[in-house]
């Protein structure tokens, strides 16, 4: 029988060197994650959120532990695995827009496409957020929050398993990172994908299946939330 478990986290630690010594960002996590949930990953800075995303979404090698996708390990998966997985099943979302300037919208979601393994036509992923009319625009021509759009359409223009987002509204202010928000509880279920949200901003917390604070490379906290409520019912 299929698991309904889309990551299984077991003992997961980090360990960076550093000319003092060594770092610990991840001190023996234990987590699951549900396929299809919503879950906001809350922390100080330093507190192994960020590197538990990167983990999981194949940008970063853990030191020892499981992390568990499907029951494939991440941790012992080869280059080239890890490569392939990135390519065809996960969307990154980061708090820097990462546009090419001289490129459209349309064009720089049609960056990704043109790699993926059953992409969506680009037009449909920023029609998904909001963007049909704006489209053939350059991001100088764009806003800080339609730029941050743009990166979401072409997240998910691959149609992802999961989607991993890094601070995605940390460099907007409150009106746009709730047309972000907004966007990202569209697009996440229009394709299915299991989504993570990493944010200091505890108020972006509502807006999950569940939330985990984590504190000190380790998971503090694990809480379902009783009643989510839709971004547009957030103030910060």
């Amino acid at each position: 029988m299929a698991s309904d478990l889309a990551f299984e986290v077991r003992g997961l630690t980090k360990v960076y060197k550093t000319g003092a010594g060594e770092v610990h960002a991840l001190r023996g996590v234990d987590l699951d994650i549900r396929h299809g949930e919503m879950m906001v990953l809350l922390g100080p800075s330093g507190s192994g959120k960020s590197t538990l995303l990167n983990i999981l979404g194949g940008l970063d090698r853990a030191t020892s532990g499981q992390a568990l996708c499907d029951g494939r390990d991440l941790v012992k998966a080869s280059d080239d695995e890890l490569t392939r997985y990135r390519r065809r099943s996960v969307g990154f979302i980061f708090q820097f827009f990462n546009l090419s300037p001289s490129l459209t919208a349309r064009e720089n979601v049609e960056l990704i496409t043109e790699i993926a393994h059953d992409p969506m036509d680009p037009a449909e992923a920023l029609d998904l957020v909001g963007l049909k009319e704006r489209m053939d625009h350059f991001p100088a021509q764009l806003s800080g929050g339609e730029q941050q759009r743009v990166a979401v359409a072409r997240a998910i223009a691959k149609r992802p398993q999961v989607l991993f987002c890094d601070e995605p509204t940390g460099s907007l202010d409150s009106a746009a990172g709730v047309q972000v928000l907004e966007a990202i509880v569209h697009v996440a279920v229009e394709v299915g994908a299991t989504t993570m949200i990493v944010t200091h901003n505890a108020v972006v917390a509502d807006i999950a299946d569940r939330v985990v604070r984590f504190s000190d490379g380790r998971v503090a906290e694990v809480r379902e939330n009783a009643a989510k409520r839709p971004p547009r019912e957030l103030v910060w």
